[in-house]
Formats: C-alpha cells, structure tokens, sequence
C-alpha cells in the first residue's frame, strides 16, 4: 500500500479522501490556495502547501505546481478527488511520466472517455445502447441542421468535451439551432478549450441513472448497482438516491451487465461510472463515462457497506478485488442532498461568511462537509459546500430521515438550497418516485423558496 498521497482537490471530498487515508494508515499532503488557507482539509492533513492565488488556473487547475508538491512532499501518488485535475488527461500522463501513481484509468483511457464523440464509437463497438445521433464534429449550424433534420427534432446539441451542462441545449426547430450552434461552440472552447459541437435525439423526460463499476488491472470488472440522479437544476444534480425507484430487476440487471461491458471495451481500471438516460419505457442509452470518484458516491457506500476511496487506493495499489458479482447484494436505501451555498429560487451563487452551523444527526444521517462554522464561501469554486446523505430500510424510512435531517439543517450568514431540498423531499411526486430530469421545472419552478 502507498505511503504518501497527495490529494489534489479541496472541500469535502479532500476531507472525505483524508479521513479514509488516516483509516489506512496513510499519510496525507493537502494543496490549497490562499483563499482556503483556513479550509478544514488543510488542517486535517499531515502536510500542506500552499499553490498559489484564489483562482483555479492558479492553483488547484496548475498541474505543474501540484506536481512540484508531490515532489517536495514525497507522496508516491496523486488522489484527483472529482473536479479539477481528476479528468484531465494531460495530467494523469504527466503523473505516469514523474512515477506518481494517479488514482484512476490510465490516460489514454480518461482521453477517450472524455470526448463524448470518441466514447459514443467505443460504446457502439462494445454493443452498448447509445442515443440516436451524429458520433462526428458538425462542421458549422447548417451541418448541425441538416442531421437534426435527419435525426429529427428535439435534439440536443451538446459540446465533446463538455460537463456540467456547458455547452449544452436542447433545440427544438432549425432556427433555434442556427441561433444556439455558434454561442454553444464559443462557451465549449472557452471552457474546455474544444469546440467541437455534436448533435443527439433529446429524450423527452428521461430518468438519468448511473452505475457504479470497479475494476482492477487484472480485467476484473465488477458493479455496484445503480444510483439514480434525475433531480437537477441547470444540468446539475441536486439529489442522488440508490436504488432506483423505477428500475425493475430485469431493467437494472441489463444496464449493470452494460457498464460491465462498456468497461472490459476500453481496458478500464479504478472506480468509473457509466451515466444513463432511460426513457419511460425502461429503454436505457449511454450518456458518458466518468473516470473519476463521483460526487454521490456516498449513496453507493451506504447501501454496500464499502469505502469506495479505499477500494481506489487498493486497485491503484495492484490490488487485485477481493469480491466477486454475487458478493454485491445491496441493503436498505440511501438519498444525498447536495447542500449548495446558492439563492434556492435562482440558483444563482451565495458567497459570504458562514456565521452559523448545525448539522443534523441520528440513526442513518451521515454529513460530509467542507466548511466550518467560520468559513468564507468565496466565489472562486462550485458552491457546493458539504452533502447530507441518510440510510433506512426502504425509501420511505430514508425519506421520513431526509425531512428530518433538512429541519435540523442550518446555515446562517449564506443563501443556501436547503429550502429547495425540504420542497423536494416533501413534494408527493418525489415520495412517489416521479424523479425524472424535469423534477423541479415541472413541479416546483416559479415557486418562491421559503
């Protein structure tokens, strides 16, 4: 097992990574900006440097910088967390050319995974359902038109090397398209230096479910089950629950198989997982790979008894996995809340100093949490500052625990999305398992969040 690893992120994933490295017995190296010179993962590792300015291309997006700290510390590998560096090629083949191990696939693999246009081929080739689209570049809008004319309207148009829903828009006729092809292009080059623009059927509300897989550098494959992750806002999870309440088993069985399968295809290792949309008849299409430890990871944890970041360390390691398919028999039912510092009717970000905070606690309520008390949100980063997520027996237990816990929640001196989540826990349609990607337009858009 590794000696030293640095984490290369910040927030509660770097404390969540920290506290799994202590349970190991490993020793961990934090990196931070001067913006979160007082961020509690600082404090909790055994080491720390500071990178640089509050912005992320001088610091936590600067590569050489933190590779110059892996170097200065002596950490033998390199855990990216989500975000970031975690899904950046260049950087993993940097790490591969130091010798730092870097905690995922290898980087061909996080490069072909990371142009949607090139992992929609890999797909295809390995027999995975994909949407209906063009798998090229469109040229220009009246290239774009012409194969959303041939694909037919609604389509998405969306960005190769996008994420978080930048870059992304659903059209609905040829003049929408040729309004939307050319700004679309401009925001993917501007965010993920890639322009490159390609077009697929839009599925009109769609669960979006995903599946967790583990595999180790011996071709072992295997999955955790699915999380659902179809309540969002501007493209972006707000709520993450496993199991699925759609999934029947016929359903979830094929799509684990499929992840399975996507996997062994591109030679993948470490943790990943598959995203899936799937329409009102249970039929499920490919929708990207993340070669990375999700955000809402803990749900999976919850409902298999296993630490995901220590699973990675081990893979990573050469570990071969000590568990087989029919080992994977999960229990109960876990929900995650995203606990975002944002005004909860527009979404907009709410920076500031944090002057009060509660977490709620009891059977079943875990908190994973990147500020304290006396933290200062800065406009800098996501502002997504911790993670409730609770556990019962079946979803009606961990729902009557989630009402609970966001009644005990509370966060003084911000704007936070905790009033939209107690209208989300408490909205009959949610209680009722209507969780598709239109949740909050349809039910709850226009309403005043109290």
């Amino acid at each position: 097992m590794f000696q030293k690893v640095l984490i290369a992120n910040r927030g509660e994933i770097a404390v969540r990574i920290i506290r799994t490295c202590q349970m190991l017995g490993i020793q961990t190296v934090a990196i931070y900006s001067e913006a979160d010179a007082d961020a509690p993962h600082v404090k909790m590792a055994d080491e720390a440097y500071l990178l640089g300015g509050p912005r992320v291309v001088e610091s936590y997006l600067h590569a050489d910088k933190v590779l110059d700290v892996a170097r200065k510390s002596g950490a033998d590998v390199i855990h990216p967390g989500y975000g970031f560096l975690s899904e950046n090629s260049s950087f993993a083949e940097q790490c591969e050319a130091e010798g730092v191990v870097f905690i995922g696939p290898s980087s061909d693999v996080i490069a072909r995974m990371g142009s949607k246009i090139e992992s929609r081929k890999a797909m295809q080739a390995a027999g995975v359902p994909v949407v209906p689209g063009i798998a090229h570049s469109l040229a220009d809008e009246e290239v774009a038109v012409q194969a959303a004319e041939e694909i037919g309207f609604p389509v998405m148009l969306k960005a190769s090397a996008g994420g978080g829903g930048i870059g992304m828009q659903i059209v609905r006729n040829a003049d929408e398209l040729r309004k939307a092809f050319a700004g679309n292009q401009k925001r993917a080059a501007s965010f993920f230096g890639d322009s490159a623009m390609y077009i697929e059927k839009y599925i009109e509300n769609p669960r979006h479910i995903e599946i967790q897989i583990l595999a180790d550098k011996f071709g072992n494959v295997i999955h955790l089950w699915e999380r659902e992750c179809s309540i969002q806002r501007r493209h972006q999870k707000v709520l993450e629950e496993a199991p699925s309440p759609f999934l029947d088993d016929e359903t979830r069985k094929k799509m684990g198989e499929a992840a399975v399968r996507a996997a062994r295809a591109i030679g993948y290792s470490n943790a990943g997982t598959v995203e899936f949309l799937v329409d009102r008849n249970k039929n499920f299409y490919f929708l990207e790979m993340n070669t990375r430890l999700q955000v809402e990871h803990p749900v999976t944890e919850e409902i298999t008894g296993l630490d995901l970041v220590a699973e990675q360390l081990k893979m990573a390691a050469d570990y071969s996995l000590t568990m087989s398919q029919s080992d994977i028999n999960p229990r109960g039912y876990a929900i995650e809340a995203r606990i975002y510092a944002e005004d909860p009717t527009t979404f907009f970000p709410s920076p500031g100093n944090i002057t009060k905070l509660v977490f709620p606690d009891g059977p079943g309520v875990r908190n994973d949490v990147g500020v304290h008390h006396e933290s200062t949100v800065t406009p800098f980063y996501d502002p997504m500052i911790a993670k409730l997520i609770v556990k019962g027996k079946d979803r009606d237990e961990a729902i009557n625990r989630l009402q609970n816990a966001l009644s005990a929640y509370e966060v003084g001196g911000i704007k936070t999305n905790i009033p939209l989540l107690r209208k989300i826990a408490d909205h009959p349609a949610f209680q009722q398992g209507e969780t598709t990607t239109n949740f909050i337009e349809q039910y709850l858009q226009g309403e005043t969040a109290k």
